[in-house]
């Protein structure tokens, strides 16, 4: 289980995530929704441990910082970190010595041959485009087969058909157990079974609901999104708008004074 309580991060006067709270239950997949800039990169990132919060967050109810915590999450950034110099194979070799992994070349093999990189084990990571690169990224994160993964923009830059497998290796992790967070500012791109969705903006959750209970209320994924997000936003224009009659006003004022 994943717990996220009260986490509030800054950039400077920037409020990045502001008392954010929701838990991740074994075995389900949630999907992380919101905008860009709505705080779900910083959430993320707050939660692999990259980032100093105030709150908490626990893994299994330990620390998420902690030695036993990193053991069991997986994170696939949005954007590839890659070393130039190591080939595809050598940062499978990398990663797998890194987790102190046995027995893991048939499962390298594996996932570059269901990645369509078995062909590219001796290119350097710069010699990559930039969609095999994000295959390799997806690939790294996987192949410790982690029991918590959380995936930042994971579709970003892939072409259909690694789209399609992708999406099937989610559903295999899915019935296997394993807990997901997906984050996303594409609503089309999570049509894959979720359990629960959590809708971000301007740093705070504005929703956190089960796919039954939208269901229930007969409605679909994007009508919550947009009533969640467009309310938001109609709320801050007509706010900027009342702000700016009013300096109209006083600037009318001054000029008649």
């Amino acid at each position: 289980m994943l717990e996220i309580n009260g986490v509030t991060k800054k950039f400077g006067k920037t409020l990045a995530c502001d008392n954010v709270s929701f838990t991740l239950q074994p075995g389900s997949l949630t999907v992380l929704l919101g905008p860009n800039g709505a705080g779900k990169s910083t959430i993320i990132k707050s939660i692999i441990g990259f980032l100093k919060y105030q709150g908490s967050i626990t893994v299994n109810g330990m620390p998420n910082k902690t030695v036993q915590a990193r053991r069991v999450l997986g994170y696939i950034p949005e954007m590839p970190s890659l070393y130039p110099n190591l080939t595809v194979i050598e940062h499978m070799e990398f990663i797998a010595r890194a987790y102190k992994m046995t027995n893991y070349k048939d499962r390298i093999q594996m996932l570059l041959d269901r990645f369509e990189l078995a062909d590219k084990k001796k290119k350097f990571g710069d010699e990559l485009s930039k969609g095999m690169q994000q295959k390799l990224n997806l690939c790294i994160g996987l192949l410790p087969d982690p029991d918590i993964i959380l995936m930042d923009e994971p579709l970003l830059g892939l072409d259909p058909h690694a789209i399609k497998e992708l999406k099937n290796y989610i559903e295999e992790m899915r019935q296997a157990g394993k807990t997901m967070l997906i984050s996303t500012h594409i609503i089309d791109s999570v049509d894959m079974l979720w359990d629960r969705t959590i809708i971000m903006q301007k740093g705070t959750v504005r929703a956190n609901i089960t796919r039954p209970e939208i269901e229930g209320a007969g409605k679909t994924l994007e009508d919550i999104f947009f009533e969640v997000t467009e309310g938001i936003e109609k709320d801050d224009v007509s706010h900027s708008e009342a702000e700016g009659s009013d300096n109209s006003n006083e600037q009318v004022k001054g000029e008649n004074a």
